[in-house]
């Protein structure tokens, strides 16, 4: 299962990464929105983890992108901003998880197993 981790802070893409390529995923990163977009196209994972706060566009534009896009994209968003109504915003854009830093990294792999499949894409 391809994953594209998309957030501007080294530390939270290198921890993503170590975690999930031990479970056997296949982890690709960018850190920005407008990199999120062009891999996105390439790449078409199975999966995006999309920060909100980054350089340029922030991932709730993204994520509305990418679902115009790809309507059937799973995008998890997972942010520091503890902003009221920012979870429901982020549904409404199009994401299918959200998740507020810190969390357990089981809390994430069950929202991941928890996600439709692209047919037998893999």
């Amino acid at each position: 299962m391809r994953i594209l981790v998309v957030d501007d802070a080294p530390f939270i893409v290198r921890a993503l990464r170590d975690a999930l390529e031990t479970r056997g995923f296949e982890v690709h990163d960018v850190q920005s929105g407008e990199e999120a977009l062009s891999v996105y196209r390439d790449l078409m994972p199975d999966v995006v983890l999309m920060d909100i706060l980054m350089p340029g566009m922030n991932g709730i534009s993204v994520t509305q992108e990418i679902v115009k896009i790809d309507p059937s994209a799973n995008i998890i968003v997972i942010t520091a901003i503890g902003k009221p109504g920012l979870e429901k915003e982020c549904m409404d854009a199009g994401a299918r998880g959200f998740l507020l830093k810190p969390f357990r990294m089981q809390d994430l792999l069950d929202l991941i197993d928890s996600l439709p499949r692209r047919g037998d894409e893999q």
